[in-house]
């Protein structure tokens, strides 16, 4: 069955707590909640001890009068199954639910996520109130959405009790089924640790030395799993007793301990929360990949973001409000990235807890704080945008992201070097994208391939035979794939591979790795790629170029004068492999380079301060011009397009003749057009022009 948000226009509006305020509150919220064009509400995230504030013993009566309140005023409700935050009389009956550390502590009482996610208790529990929730209000009219607990992995992602002792045991006897099979994955005749059967084996807990390095990674992998079999298990509830409403559960963007592709198959829709601080002026960029596992998550489809934050946030260290205009830049990046929908924590800033000083639609000052003036713009401008549902975003470019091997790479268990990340390279290949105005998708490895011309792989430390066969067939049929540092090292059971690295990407790429050169922390290295130098840091590698054409070399150290960047031909498609990790300037001009020889088309003069995307729906494409410059920019608008959201003036009287747009600094610009048409900014030859 098909379950699908039914929602007129954008999503917009955020997670109310009323049992934080008085009833007479309650009204007053709603009104305001209409005058900033709230559609869209969360209630009941946290809400556990108040629905049962006894056991067996349900309160649903102030529940009840606030999701009246809100249908009476035309507001949809994503209504949480407040799992996330089990109260106090649960926890004190059964202490045992508490979470435990590597190192033996309990947690204690007293914040979110008090509970192990392989606690029998908790589960049977919790799946007790889902199923209150859902037959009490699932046929209400005013709820839309399922929201499954809060954050899966926020504050506790790894438990180490008594509870997960004996689930990973269960998981390792499903694996591996004879405990010679697990001696021989795990390399058990290493350090003795040879086991005679699985109840013999524990979480790895704190050791007297390095632990074995495949329990680590099947560790990572139960936790991850053993997360989702609980988010599972309420979401058989609901669909057993709601068959026809869209469930989800909020990511956290880029969140390493859980695979988030295995939970997107779980759920109706994909949601995020997004925090970019700031503080930092590349948070937008870094943003953009965030959003690109969004869309990847579900094979393109769109999706909502359920939280961000109208200014400052309360968790760190220094907590910089967002400069007028940078929120709804925000908001509209995530937009043009797929989003179908932009939700708020919260509605009301709160007075007490820790999340006082968190910035709200609502602030401390009420319809004068900033925030809600700044919100309640936003809200009319998205009721223009209701053709903008559904629409899809399209990139030539996708970057592979594989939890197993990020995992691995992840754990500490003696590598070259600890410095090396799948994210950081993530993070950094894309930057070098962004800046040349591409945009890019974040893909699985079980997904379709074929519609990229380019597939980036920062990292893909653990590579098995089946997904180097896949890499190899994308190339052939005509695709370039570019493989990163310390890649194909290991199998699925964290064992070099023969020969060692590239492992089984070694005939796709044509290259063989002798050993890895880690850069000191504080140094860099040097690389020359066509005349140009270009500088390196965190790791390098002695490699052989077998069977493939060397593009640059080192030029420093004991490396000089060896391959560092490698290319082969493959079928109709190419190979690259980056055998450093290379500082910004040189990897973009790298990557430059990859993009003219594959046919992906870059934009003249872009960089990190402008960002232009595109979404495409069945008749019109929408095109989003991101002004983030401390300059104006003219926009050139092509002829029959329509100016959806603008903050400049057309300069040349935009009409059904198209024209020239002057966008503002901090501006946001939302076209409508043609498919065949393309909007790019004056001065340059051409949006979508070939280097």
């Amino acid at each position: 069955m098909t379950r699908t948000l039914k929602l007129d226009g954008i999503a917009f509006g955020g997670d109310y707590n009323p049992e934080q305020w008085p009833r007479e509150v309650w009204e007053e919220d709603v009104r305001l909640m209409r005058k900033a064009g709230v559609n869209f509400i969360t209630v009941s995230v946290f809400s556990w001890p108040l629905l049962e504030p006894e056991e067996g013993r349900f309160d649903f009566g102030w529940l009840d009068d606030v999701i009246e309140l809100l249908h009476g005023a035309g507001i949809a409700v994503d209504l949480a199954t407040a799992t996330a935050t089990p109260p106090a009389w649960l926890i004190r009956k059964y202490p045992q639910i508490l979470p435990v550390t590597a190192d033996g502590t309990q947690l204690e009482f007293g914040s979110r996520q008090a509970y192990c996610f392989s606690s029998p208790l908790f589960r049977e529990y919790a799946l007790r109130l889902t199923r209150a929730m859902a037959e009490r209000y699932g046929k209400h009219p005013a709820v839309r959405l399922w929201h499954v607990s809060n954050e899966y992995g926020d504050h506790v992602s790894r438990c180490w009790c008594p509870a997960s002792a004996i689930a990973f045991r269960a998981w390792l006897r499903a694996k591996y089924a004879s405990i010679q099979t697990l001696n021989d994955s795990w390399g058990t005749s290493c350090w003795g640790q040879h086991y005679l059967d699985f109840d013999a084996i524990e979480p790895p807990r704190e050791s007297t030395g390095p632990v074995n390095s495949t329990q680590r990674l099947d560790f990572e992998r139960f936790s991850s799993d053993a997360m989702l079999e609980l988010f599972r298990s309420e979401v058989a509830v609901l669909r057993d007793v709601t068959p026809e409403l869209p469930v989800t559960t909020n990511f956290m963007s880029i969140l390493h301990d859980l695979d988030y592709f295995a939970f997107a198959d779980a759920e109706d829709l994909v949601t995020d929360d997004a925090y970019p601080d700031p503080a930092d002026p590349g948070a937008h960029v870094d943003a953009s990949l965030n959003y690109a596992l969004m869309r990847g998550a579900k094979g393109g489809a769109p999706w909502l973001l359920l939280e961000q934050s109208a200014s400052a946030v309360s968790w760190r260290d220094v907590n910089v409000p967002k400069a007028p205009g940078v929120m709804r830049l925000d908001s509209y990046q995530a937009l043009a990235h797929g989003a179908d929908g932009v939700m708020y924590f919260q509605w009301r800033a709160a007075r007490f807890g820790p999340e006082k000083f968190h910035a709200a639609i609502l602030g401390h000052r009420g319809e004068a704080s900033r925030t809600f003036q700044e919100c309640s713009r936003l809200g009319a401008e998205l009721r223009q945008l209701g053709a903008l549902k559904g629409s899809r975003v399209t990139a030539d470019v996708a970057m592979l992201c594989d939890w197993d091997s990020n995992w691995a790479l992840a754990a500490p268990n003696s590598l070259p070097t600890n410095r090396i990340s799948w994210i950081g390279q993530a993070r950094a290949w894309h930057r070098a994208a962004f800046n040349l105005g591409v945009t890019v998708d974040l893909v699985r490895a079980a997904a379709d391939w074929s519609a990229y011309k380019v597939l980036l792989v920062p990292n893909l430390y653990l590579a098995t035979e089946a997904l180097a066969a896949q890499l190899a067939a994308y190339t052939a049929a005509g695709g370039t794939v570019v493989i990163g540092p310390f890649s194909g090292v290991v199998d699925e059971n964290d064992h070099v591979h023969p020969g060692g690295a590239p492992g089984p990407l070694r005939p796709l790429l044509g290259i063989e790795v002798d050993e890895v050169w880690p850069v000191p922390d504080g140094e860099t290295g040097a690389v020359q790629m066509e005349g140009v130098p270009c500088g390196i840091h965190t790791v390098s590698e002695w490699l052989d170029a077998i069977d493939a054409r060397t593009v640059a070399t080192y030029t420093n150290g004991e490396l000089n004068g060896r391959p560092a960047v490698t290319m082969r031909h493959h079928g109709r498609g190419s190979a690259w492999y980056l055998s450093a990790c290379f500082e910004d300037a040189g990897l973009q001009a790298l990557v430059r380079q990859i993009f003219a020889h594959s046919g992906v088309l870059v934009r003249v003069g872009a960089g990190p301060d402008i960002e232009i995307v595109v979404r495409r729906g069945r008749r019109t494409a929408f095109t989003f011009v991101l002004n983030r410059s401390a300059m104006a920019l003219d926009v050139s608008v092509p002829a029959g397009a329509a100016v959806l959201v603008g903050d400049g003036r057309s300069a040349a009287g935009i009409g059904s003749a198209g024209g020239t747009y002057l966008l503002p600094a901090r501006g946001v610009l939302v076209i409508e057009h043609a498919h065949e048409d393309t909007v790019h900014l004056l001065g340059e030859p051409a949006q979508l022009q070939s280097v």
